[in-house]
């Protein structure tokens, strides 16, 4: 009689999977009290495995971070792709913003509690994922603004990033707040400012 061959699972498949699993304990646990025994039975795995792959606690939370920025990255610059107008990219962008919250709700919450984590590599982490964003928002807007001031872009979109931000961290304390309602009070409260510079 033989043994069954356990079936290899391909390394970026099995990262993913660590990654995912991860996510989902750091939301529910908070960083300081997950562990790394529980993640490594929860994915199937040896906890020297786990440490294989990432070194460390830290180095599973930064995996997962830079996962999150990715994707939320990913969906947002997509999202702008073939917009009519500053006017349609900008509400397309910020659509596709709630939307990434309110269906990736474990990456949401690693990158917006960032207080627990300040001074750690994993708030320069977070960082870089508001720097991703507002220099996207600032790029969209170079193209499709009448002036060319740089400064001024960037100024703009820091703005809208960070106003986006915190009504996303109140739309938790209200769930029948849809994406599309989100957008439209980001879209009446940015866009009075921004659309008379608009071509």
């Amino acid at each position: 009689m033989t043994t069954a061959k356990r079936k290899r699972v391909p390394r970026a498949e099995r990262e993913r999977q660590m990654i995912e699993v991860a996510e989902r304990v750091f939301t529910e646990r908070g960083y300081g009290a997950a562990s790394m025994d529980e993640i490594a039975e929860l994915v199937g795995v040896s906890k020297p495995m786990l440490y294989e792959y990432f070194h460390s606690k830290e180095g599973l939370l930064l995996a997962c971070i830079r996962q999150s920025r990715a994707a939320l990255r990913e969906v947002t610059e997509q999202a702008t792709v073939g917009a009519v107008s500053a006017e349609d990219a900008l509400r397309r962008g910020l659509l596709a913003f709630f939307v990434f919250i309110r269906d990736r709700r474990e990456a949401w919450s690693l990158l917006r509690h960032e207080m627990a984590l300040i001074g750690t590599p994993a708030a320069d982490e977070i960082e870089q994922t508001r720097r991703q964003q507002t220099d996207l928002i600032a790029g969209l807007m170079s193209g499709r603004f009448e002036d060319s001031d740089e400064l001024r872009a960037e100024a703009s979109a820091e703005f809208v990033v960070g106003a986006c931000e915190r009504l996303a961290i109140w739309c938790e304390r209200f769930p029948d707040v849809t994406p599309e309602m989100a957008t439209d009070y980001a879209m009446n409260m940015l866009w009075f400012g921004l659309s008379p510079r608009a071509r």
